[in-house]
C-alpha cells in the first residue's frame, strides 16, 4: 500500500506496476468540464431516438424496448474480398469478415443502465445471449461491448449503445486469453477465473459486491483506477449459457456495480464493459472447459468526474502503471452507497 511493486496478470500473462505512494501528490493536470446532466429524454437529433432518422436516411421504429440494427458504418463487413498475397513475412495480411450491430437498451435517452430497471437490465442481458447464439453458429467470435462514454468527444448523444461485432476470426485478446487459460487448466486441473473467483471470494480485499450467483472484484493486476471483473461462481463457459435464475441475479449486481460507479464522483461514470467467453463458430464442437464467462468494466476516471487516467510514456512503451492499489479502489467502491445520487 505504500511502496512501488509489480503485479503479475495470469489472464494476458503480462505484468503492472503499482506505484501506491504516487496518489499523495497534488493534482496539476488537465481539468475538464463534466459530462452534461440534462440530457432530454427524446431528441430529435439523436440517430438512436425512436422515430429519429439515422445517417443512412432510415427512420428507427418506435421502439420501447431494446432496439438492434446493422451498424451504418460498420468496421467489420461479410462480403469483404481476401487480401492479395503476401511477397515477405514482415507484411502479412489475412481476412476479416463479420458484421457489427448497435443496440439501443431504452427508447430514454436520458436513462443508463443504472437506472433502468432490474426488469429492463434483464432484457438487455436476454438480448445480448440472444444475439450471441444467432451470430455464433457462423461466426468464432461474438464480442458484446458497452461503451459508456457520456463525454463531448464521442459521435452519440448518451446513453451510448452496445456494440456487438461477430469476426471471422479470433481478435488479439481473445487469443491471448484462449491460451493463458488452457494453460492454467492443463497445469492446475481447475479453469483459471473460476478458481480465481474462489480465492477473491474468500479474501474479501478485492471484493465490491457479490450475490449468490456473482462477484465483483477489483482484480488484482487491474490496470485502470476503477477497473473491476464480474464473474460467475460456478463454471459457465459462454453468455448464452446462462441459467434463468443467473440472469435474473447478473441484471442485480450490474445494477449495484453500476450505481456504485455513479455515486463515485456524482457523475454518470464512464467506462468501457465487455464479455470474454469461449469462442462460437466451429468451437462449439470443441472441448472449451479452460474458458471462464467474465466481463471486463474499464472505467478511465481517476481523481474526480473531470480527471481521468492516460496512457502515456511509460504506460505506452514499457508496461502499465497505476498509482492507487487495487485494494484501496475496491474498499472505496464497496463503502460506496447502493441507492443512486439522483
Amino acid at each position: 500500500a505504500e511502496h512501488q511493486h509489480t503485479r503479475y496478470n495470469p489472464l494476458r500473462d503480462d505484468w503492472v506496476l503499482v506505484s501506491a505512494h504516487r496518489v499523495k501528490r497534488p493534482w496539476q493536470g488537465q481539468v475538464e468540464k463534466p459530462p452534461p446532466e440534462d440530457v432530454p429524454r427524446w431528441d430529435p437529433n439523436n440517430p438512436l431516438c425512436p422515430g429519429a432518422t439515422r445517417a443512412n436516411g432510415e427512420v428507427n421504429p418506435q421502439y420501447e424496448g431494446t432496439f438492434i440494427f446493422p451498424n451504418d458504418f460498420p468496421a467489420l463487413q461479410p462480403d469483404a474480398p481476401q487480401p492479395g498475397d503476401s511477397d515477405h513475412p514482415l507484411f502479412k495480411s489475412a481476412a476479416a469478415r463479420g458484421v457489427c450491430k448497435v443496440m439501443c437498451f431504452h427508447p430514454w435517452s436520458d436513462l443508463t443502465l443504472p437506472l433502468m430497471s432490474l426488469a429492463e437490465i434483464r432484457a438487455v442481458i436476454d438480448t445480448w445471449a440472444e444475439l450471441a447464439t444467432e451470430l455464433g453458429v457462423s461466426y468464432p467470435w461474438v464480442q458484446v461491448t458497452q461503451p459508456c462514454v457520456p463525454i463531448p468527444s464521442h459521435p452519440n448523444p448518451p446513453p451510448t449503445p452496445a456494440k456487438v461485432w461477430a469476426s471471422s476470426f479470433l481478435p488479439n485478446e481473445a487469443r491471448l486469453e484462449d491460451r493463458t487459460q488452457r494453460q492454467h487448466l492443463t497445469q492446475h486441473g481447475v479453469p483459471m477465473l473460476l478458481e480465481y473467483a474462489e480465492q477473491e471470494a474468500l479474501r474479501k480485499e478485492r471484493l465490491v459486491v457479490e450475490n449468490t450467483d456473482w462477484l465483483v472484484v477489483v482484480p488484482y493486476w487491474a490496470t485502470w483506477p476503477y477497473q473491476t471483473l464480474l464473474l460467475p461462481r460456478r463454471h459457465v463457459s459462454r453468455l448464452q449459457d446462462l441459467r434463468e435464475g443467473e440472469r435474473d441475479s447478473l441484471a442485480s449486481i450490474m445494477q449495484r456495480l453500476l450505481i456504485k460507479y455513479d455515486n463515485l464522483f456524482e457523475v454518470s461514470f464512464p467506462y468501457s464493459m465487455g464479455w470474454h467467453g469461449a469462442p462460437t463458430g466451429p468451437y462449439l464442437e470443441e472441448d472449451c472447459r479452460h474458458w471462464q464467462l467474465h466481463a471486463h468494466y474499464y472505467p478511465p476516471l481517476l481523481r474526480s468526474a473531470t480527471v481521468r487516467k492516460f496512457m502515456v510514456g511509460y504506460e505506452m512503451l514499457a508496461q502499465a502503471q497505476r498509482d492507487l492499489t487495487p485494494e484501496q479502489a475496491a474498499e472505496r467502491l464497496r463503502s460506496l452507497p447502493e441507492v443512486h445520487y439522483k
